[in-house]
């Protein structure tokens, strides 16, 4: 392959979900990559798929709610070692989450996010969370 081309990024939504000043976070299966990690929920983007409906997607396959907003990029990473592009999102949901896909899920506070054992680019965006918080105080 022509080291010229450069192989297009994978864009993947992580979903910024809050509710009572906590945010949602999802514990990655322990047979996937960064198995045991925690997350925040999302996924890939289908081909010829909208951030929207990839968000409705793959919250309903995951966590077996609905979608009623996406909004804009938050922050964007590029994932270490991967093809992916992982822009996470503020979403708004209804409903309870089900844990139907990852091993637990759990609503933490701002200040809890950098105690879970975050994916990497999950540990970037929680940094960049709190830092700005930090800013804004």
């Amino acid at each position: 392959m022509d080291p010229s081309i450069k192989q297009q990024k994978i864009r993947v939504v992580a979903a910024v979900i809050r509710r009572n000043a906590r945010y949602l976070l999802c514990q990655r299966p322990t047979h996937k990559r960064h198995g045991g990690l925690w997350e925040f929920p999302g996924g890939k983007l289908e081909p010829g798929e909208t951030i929207v409906d990839a968000t409705r997607r793959e919250l309903a396959e995951e966590l077996a709610v609905e979608v009623s907003r996406v909004g804009d990029i938050q922050f964007s990473i590029e994932d270490p070692g991967s093809d992916f592009v992982i822009e996470f999102r503020p979403v708004d949901i209804a409903g309870d989450p089900q844990c139907l896909e990852h091993s637990n899920v759990e609503w933490v506070s701002r200040d809890e996010l950098l105690n879970r054992a975050l994916a990497p680019s999950d540990l970037q965006f929680a940094r960049y969370v709190v830092s700005q918080a930090a800013h804004d105080e």
